[in-house]
């Protein structure tokens, strides 16, 4: 039986660890040719080499224009066109808005919401070229409301949501769907480290809650998993997502749904 993505040619940013490895590892299960991209090149090769097959790495810094433009010019020169890429490439930095400096922030912006901009742009033309395609950003539930020492990340994630909108609206006619996934806290390398700190910020001690684990367990009954995030995006990339552009979906276990 096919694949989901069977025949298709994905790319997909940030793929050397976390979510991206995740989605690059189930779009190659699903049929697709894969091409992971990272800064980091010799992570992203050994990322490639795990998954074997038809797998390859890139190098690149989604920051640069130069970079990205090259990235998938040479994806459509090596395999002939570009059918889905995945916009995942993101840090973050937990420090309060006041007090930080602009180079603190455009630390994080620079990667999470231009980063997001060239890759989406950049793909998206190629899509065009060809006939159309499926872009999918990798956002976050940050997004849709404050957030507590990550005020750079969370401004980034909102404006690649509706950035993400309006490449969908823009790019309709040209055969090419967006869009973005808006996950929960996901036990990855990003959330891990920070635990102490999110609990002293949200003064979770002071109302009975005794750690960041316990409020996660109270607010989206568990830690989301890098392979649920790569469950939607697969969905989103492929040909039953046919009617679905410019949409956002929460993958939160109900964190946004309840006040309490």
């Amino acid at each position: 039986m096919a694949g989901k993505l069977e025949g298709k040619i994905a790319l997909i940013t940030g793929a050397a660890q976390g979510i991206g490895l995740a989605v690059a590892t189930r779009y190659a299960a699903e049929g697709a040719t894969v091409v992971l991209s990272d800064i980091d090149g010799d992570a992203v090769q050994a990322a490639a080499e795990g998954i074997g097959g038809s797998a390859s790495a890139m190098t690149a810094d989604v920051t640069s224009e130069e970079q990205v433009a090259a990235l998938v010019g040479e994806v459509v020169a090596q395999h002939g066109g570009l059918d889905i890429a995945v916009a995942n490439a993101g840090i973050a930095t937990v420090q309060p808005a006041v007090g930080m400096s602009l180079a603190d922030w455009r630390k994080v912006t620079s990667v999470n919401l231009d980063g997001v901009f060239l890759t989406l742009t950049h793909a998206a033309g190629a899509m065009a070229a060809s006939g159309g395609g499926a872009l999918v950003t990798i956002a976050s539930v940050t997004a849709q409301a404050g957030s507590p020492l990550i005020s750079s990340y969370a401004a980034a994630k909102a404006g690649a949501v509706n950035l993400t909108r309006t490449i969908a609206i823009e790019m309709r006619d040209h055969g090419v769907r967006a869009n973005a996934i808006c996950p929960g806290f996901i036990d990855t390398e990003l959330v891990k480290p920070h635990k102490k700190t999110f609990a002293d910020a949200l003064g979770l001690e002071a109302m009975g809650i005794p750690d960041f684990d316990a409020f996660i367990a109270m607010k989206q009954g568990r830690y989301g998993t890098e392979e649920e995030v790569a469950a939607l995006a697969t969905f989103l990339a492929s040909d039953r997502a046919g009617f679905c552009t410019a949409g956002e979906y929460n993958l939160d276990g109900g964190l946004r749904a309840s006040l309490l």
